[in-house]
């Protein structure tokens, strides 16, 4: 590298960061929420998956050693620039990562590449090592990408990295490798290896946005359960993303859901009120959050969580919101009548927070998915259509409907003012006419 050359990087990197990485990861950063009704030039997330305490059996609870994991991304929005965030935050030691690679997937599925994956590097070198309870950022790397794109992303685990902080339902194929794999393209060498996530806790990109929209809540939000098929991206944030790409609502959409989530208690995974800041909050871009969780609190409770407590739970998450600037949507919660957790006891005090959430005054909006959702004639119920049988989780359809009312209550909130170029884009588009020149003169 040329001088000239490494003092237009160390510019790029200054312009980009707010100061050059010492270190050898980089530390997550602030959401820095866009202004109410801007349309910026800058980093949003736009995949995240909410990190889980490992188990105790599978490989969440034995972790890798000298094997490479190809976890699949499905972006919401594409960008000029990629950055990775890894976590272990969940981890009993340092997690070794020996090397790292980001490539565009070949086709609908599977683990072959379209093209030589493109190694990540942290602050400047291949390896790092994260401590326990410790997110870090990759460095940037360029790799245009399109809306809705799916990234493969490899990691290679030189040493035992002890139980896994992992996301137990992914809903995306996951692929392990023996070795160091990571830079190869094809998918011989892998395995498919279940649907979890390990060690990944999103992707950021680079791009004209109005910012970021976080569906927070449980398996209603993460997408569950019988009708779903693996690798079909059929979540109500996942349609939610497909709706918010038109010029002037072009939103990233993050899926910050849990399966068998709590507000108030762990259990499947961590509470939402103790989870709420590192899902929510630390997401680069954030502009809104969906709050919809409570019911398996009065599921697991058989009822005797009592309103007040979770209205209670409500408060604090959206004066945290608040004081972060994030406009705070509350969702009623959805019916569950006929489910084997339903109790009357419990009904009633899901009635009652819903008529607290329609009325309280306590959320920025609210969205009624219990109305949208419910059968007319018995409320305590979801609609046929809605209901794949456990009478608790929606249908692709109810999925697609809870999306539908998410679009139409944003879409008069976002407005697309003229272009505004982030100052990392003008220097990345300045470094990319200097490597032109540089190469004449080699």
């Amino acid at each position: 590298m040329t001088a000239r050359l490494a003092t237009a990087v160390f510019a790029f990197a200054v312009l980009l960061f707010g100061a050059v990485p010492t270190a050898t990861a980089a530390v997550v950063d602030s959401p820095g929420a866009p202004t109410s009704g801007s349309s910026t030039y800058d980093w949003v997330g736009s995949w995240m998956t909410a990190a889980e305490r490992p188990g105790t059996h599978g490989p969440a609870g034995t972790g890798f050693a000298d094997q490479t994991l190809r976890q699949v991304v499905d972006l919401s929005l594409g960008g000029e620039l990629v950055r990775v965030r890894l976590t272990n935050v969940f981890g009993d030691r340092p997690l070794r990562v020996g090397s790292a690679s980001l490539a565009r997937r070949l086709g609908p599925s599977g683990a072959t590449t379209a093209g030589r994956p493109v190694p990540l590097t942290f602050g400047g070198r291949r390896a790092t090592t994260i401590p326990a309870g410790v997110e870090v950022l990759s460095d940037p790397v360029e790799l245009a990408v399109p809306d809705r794109a799916h990234l493969l992303v490899s990691l290679y685990f030189p040493e035992p990295t002890g139980p896994a902080t992992w996301h137990r339902r992914g809903w995306a194929t996951t692929f392990l490798a023996e070795g160091d794999a990571g830079a190869d393209p094809r998918a011989d060498r892998f395995a498919a290896v279940g649907t979890s996530t390990y060690f990944l806790a999103g992707i950021d990109v680079l791009t004209r946005s109005a910012g970021a929209i976080v569906a927070f809540g449980d398996s209603i939000t993460e997408g569950c359960c019988e009708e779903l098929s693996i690798d079909a991206d059929t979540s109500y944030p996942d349609r939610l993303a497909e709706r918010l790409r038109e010029p002037g609502q072009r939103l990233a959409v993050l899926n910050a859901g849990i399966s068998g989530n709590r507000l108030l208690s762990d259990g499947y995974g961590p509470s939402a009120l103790s989870r709420f800041d590192r899902d929510v909050l630390t997401r680069p871009g954030v502009r809104t959050v969906i709050i919809l969780i409570g019911i398996n609190d009065l599921i697991r409770s058989h009822g005797t969580v009592r309103s007040a407590q979770l209205i209670k739970g409500y408060g604090e998450l959206t004066h945290r919101a608040r004081a972060a600037g994030l406009r705070v949507i509350g969702a009623t919660l959805t019916p569950y009548g006929d489910s084997r957790g339903f109790t009357r006891a419990g009904e009633t005090q899901r009635r009652n927070v819903n008529r607290w959430i329609r009325t309280g005054g306590a959320f920025d909006e609210v969205i009624d998915f219990d109305a949208l959702l419910r059968d007319g004639r018995h409320p305590a119920r979801l609609r046929a259509d809605y209901d794949p049988g456990d009478h608790l989780h929606p249908t692709v359809a109810g999925y697609a409907a809870m999306a539908e009312a998410v679009r139409a209550a944003t879409e008069s909130t976002v407005v697309d003012p003229p272009p505004r170029r982030h100052p990392a884009a003008t220097v990345l588009t300045a470094i990319r006419t200097f490597l032109r020149e540089d190469e004449r003169h080699d």
